[in-house]
């Protein structure tokens, strides 16, 4: 009982401050661009605007323009995208039980590349709920990767999580390859190549609220469902036979669990592009700090992905301003010396 209980406040404090964490890295993501604003000033704008308090103004009208309108949907989008690759990432390594899995392993980023492809190739554009052509086709072409990769590695009523991995690798090279010709085949694609490369390096393109009211919810809903299924994951650990032995619907499970990390994947792809590396770091470094207990690892992984990529978007807009680098570059450049470091921090054996 004591043993729980000294657990219980030990995962109520450490998700607590990684809480805490994130909001200061919103507040500080916020509060700097071309325009400064005061810290302290957004406190007070955004208490104004959700709370019954009415702060007198100490700011100018145009910074509560530039921080509503501009800079805090990018900050808010940034936390999402985050928060839904590091959770995805938990999911995809716990049930594949793969330290190199990632939210993208199973065809989604090749899905979502493809989709986004073609929605530049058509001559046609709209938008609908704030969101445009492209990020809905990488949406719906991420899920349909997903959806393919996992019929194709369907025997006998079950999914081999080995078949799973090599038919994801398949339907990863057939449409990177399609999408290569598609690109060298079209004139209108050759114009756009830009665009295609920034979707492909990852960026935060959010310019409008409903966009996030869309998202947030899918996002934030499947990271809390996916946290019922941290026992499971626990389960997988020892494999699918001795996941079954604990009383787990093995083949039930791996699909609401490859669902849930689709969904993740696919929401992160609308708002960002393909923005490597957090799924596959973030979860690994946290691991190594806390451990393996899905319980715990799934929301502080989504607390620790969503302040990661804030930051690493922070660094992306105002390092080289500007110019603006690819946040998928800064990813990589700040997460895999860092994963490094707590790798050999740690002095010990790598636990998955």
């Amino acid at each position: 009982m004591l043993a729980r209980l000294k657990s219980n406040q030990r995962t109520v404090l450490i998700l607590g401050s990684l809480i805490g964490i994130l909001i200061v890295c919103l507040l500080v993501a916020a509060a700097f661009g071309a325009v400064s604003i005061s810290p302290l000033d957004i406190v007070k704008m955004t208490l104004n605007k959700v709370a019954f308090t009415h702060f007198p103004a100490t700011w100018q009208a145009t910074d509560e323009t530039i921080l509503f309108q501009i800079r805090l949907p990018r900050v808010v989008a940034g936390a999402l995208v985050g928060a839904a690759l590091a959770a995805a990432g938990v999911l995809f390594q716990g049930l594949l039980r793969n330290p190199l899995a990632d939210p993208y392993i199973i065809g989604t980023s090749a899905g979502g590349a493809f989709g986004a492809t073609l929605a530049m190739m058509l001559p046609v554009s709209f938008a609908f709920l704030g969101f445009g052509l492209v990020p809905i086709a990488a949406f719906f072409g991420a899920l349909v990767a997903v959806l393919l990769v996992y019929n194709l590695a369907r025997v006998g009523g079950k999914t081999p999580i080995i078949s799973m991995l090599l038919a994801g690798f398949a339907v990863s090279a057939m449409l990177i390859a399609a999408m290569s010709f598609l690109i060298t085949m079209s004139d209108r694609l050759q114009l756009r190549l830009h665009s295609i490369w920034s979707f492909l390096m990852g960026g935060i393109w959010v310019s409008d609220w409903s966009q996030i009211a869309i998202i947030a919810p899918m996002i934030i809903g499947g990271i809390v469902v996916a946290r019922f299924f941290a026992f499971r994951l626990n389960a997988f650990s020892l494999g699918e036979e001795g996941a079954a032995y604990l009383g787990v619907d093995v083949e039930r499970d791996k699909l609401t669990i490859l669902g849930l990390g689709s969904l993740l994947t696919g929401g992160a792809v609308s708002l960002s592009g393909l923005v490597g590396f957090v799924g596959l770091v973030v979860p690994h470094a946290v691991r190594l700090v806390l451990g393996p207990d899905h319980r715990l690892l799934l929301p502080a992984a989504a607390l620790s992905g969503g302040a990661f990529l804030v930051v690493a978007d922070l660094l992306a807009r105002t390092m080289l301003a500007p110019m603006e680098i690819p946040v998928g570059i800064l990813t990589a450049l700040i997460g895999a010396p860092f994963f490094i470091y707590l790798l050999r921090r740690t002095r010990r054996e790598y636990a998955f």
